[in-house]
């Protein structure tokens, strides 16, 4: 373990976050150098809890104490293979997971928790610049071949793991270039894709086909692939997003955020000059208030907004744990990402009822209601409250209200693969759908959901194919469908 007193020396500390005036002039993460010494210290916290309840917080049930231990000690090249052991992919979860193993840790109970999240993106941060981090390339071959339908964190995980155990993988991605979300749904600020090319460049040195510009359903079909190849994994996440039909919905100027924050990628990426769709001058209004609309928010901020306006139809969270709330559960609690640091307004418990437009059909005010919530049997509804009404000026709306789930169409009608009440993909205890050498993992089979569990059930889908295949699997399967509760 760690120092036995750590945990009563030293406070909770985070690097500090570049100044809002710097930052906002670039699109580089937002976080100033953490010093090793400090790290050090932060990893001294990790208490001798008995039972370390953060490994069950984590889905990938990342070993948090030993890596802990090994980076307070100073013990980098160990720390990094015992979270390779766990995580194909640390440097996209150490940035971009809501840590629900930091949740669930004992110091917790009475105290602010470890600093898990951060100790493990310095340990891979570290290893890459030392050079550690090589591709893995199998001594076997199996003559088997994988599809694999998505490039999102399940998809690259299954694909890795596969190619791993020495089957021939080919990812198919619709998009331009390979990483679904991690590309063109999360902004530079949060995750620069630096950090996800060369996790791609490993990938391709380990054998791993990228084909990109590949609508499966389109441009190649289900029984293409399945001819071609000795299993299919679909892992094309849940992208179906949440729509708002209310009064002027039809107006130019209102977007799904998943048309907004793409464009700013590509910009990024260099592809564009300017975006073809900007807050710049611009009131903004985005109505969603969790992870997708701070997305939008931070992006808004830098291409120059002049206001903007974030709304949510839930109360405002409580600043500590409810009774109702306790610990290990995940608490919701009120938080402050960077986005909201470098500005605009929050908007809790109201609803907007109907958007309005200028002379040229574009939207130019939203109106809304304060709203209160009621359960009632069970049933959550928002009651409208009498004389409560707003008028908000926006010419730019961005909806970022999460996602459905998978989309409906060419792919899952050619694949023949049953659907739930929810529309996900249905898959057994074995990661398989109803249609033989067919499986599926990630969102598309349970739903909108967060980036470590699409890597655990990547992970876990590729042990059962690669079983599937070769009648066992040495790979690990940290979970199963029935143990990957939603949340």
């Amino acid at each position: 373990m760690a120092d036995p007193r750590g945990f009563m020396k030293h406070d909770r500390e985070l690097p500090t976050r570049r100044p809002v005036p710097v930052r906002l002039k670039d699109w580089k993460e937002v976080y100033d150098p953490f010093p090793e010494d400090k790290l050090r210290e932060q990893a001294s916290r990790c208490m001798d809890c008995g039972i370390p309840f953060c490994n069950n917080g984590c889905p990938l049930g990342n070993i948090i104490p030993d890596w802990n231990d090994l980076t307070y000690r100073g013990h980098w090249r160990d720390a990094i293979d015992r979270l390779h052991a766990t995580n194909n992919f640390p440097e996209f979860t150490g940035r971009l997971c809501p840590a629900p193993c930091e949740a669930a840790c004992v110091l917790g109970i009475h105290e602010p928790p470890v600093t898990i999240k951060r100790i493990e993106v310095e340990i891979i941060d570290r290893a890459w610049a030392e050079g550690w981090v090589t591709p893995e390339i199998s001594v076997v071959s199996t003559g088997k071949s994988v599809a694999v339908v998505g490039s999102g964190p399940a998809g690259l995980a299954a694909a890795q793991q596969l190619t791993r155990a020495g089957h021939t993988v080919v990812v198919y991605e619709r998009a331009d270039r390979p990483g679904g979300l991690l590309r063109y749904g999360i902004p530079e600020f949060k995750m620069e894709k630096r950090h996800l090319d060369r996790r791609i460049e490993q990938m391709e040195a380990e054998g791993t086909e990228f084909r990109c510009n590949v609508s499966v359903g389109t441009d190649v079909t289900a029984d293409e692939l399945r001819a071609e190849y000795d299993a299919v994994v679909l892992a094309c996440g849940a992208t179906q997003a949440r729509d708002l039909p209310i009064p002027g919905r039809d107006l130019s100027g209102i977007h799904q955020a998943m048309e907004f924050l793409p464009i700013a990628n590509h910009v990024q990426e260099g592809d564009l000059d300017e975006p073809t769709l900007t807050a710049e001058g611009k009131d903004v209004i985005i109505i969603g208030g969790g992870d997708t609309g701070a997305d939008c928010l931070g992006t808004s901020h830098r291409q120059g907004a002049r206001s903007i306006h974030q709304f949510e139809i839930m109360p405002r969270p409580p600043d500590e744990r409810p009774a109702s709330n306790p610990w290990p559960t995940w608490p919701v609690i009120y938080r402050v990402s960077s986005a909201h640091e470098e500005g605009g307004d929050r908007e809790y418990a109201i609803n907007t009822v109907e958007f309005v437009g200028d002379d040229d059909g574009n939207v130019s005010l939203l109106r809304t209601v304060r709203v209160e919530q009621v359960v009632e049997d069970g049933r959550m509804r928002f009651d409208p409250i009498e004389g409560s009404e707003e008028e908000f000026p926006a010419q730019l709306v961005l909806l970022a209200m999460g996602f459905t789930g998978p989309e409906q169409g060419a792919l899952t009608d050619q694949f023949g693969v049953e659907l739930d009440g929810r529309g996900n993909v249905v898959r057994d205890d074995s990661w398989s759908t109803n249609v033989d050498g067919v499986f599926v993992c990630g969102d598309m089979g349970r739903g909108q959901s967060l980036i470590v569990w699409a890597i655990a059930e990547g992970r876990s889908a590729a042990a059962a194919v690669d079983a599937w295949l070769m009648e066992e699997s040495q790979l690990p399967a940290p979970i199963t469908p029935a143990a990957a509760p939603l949340r």
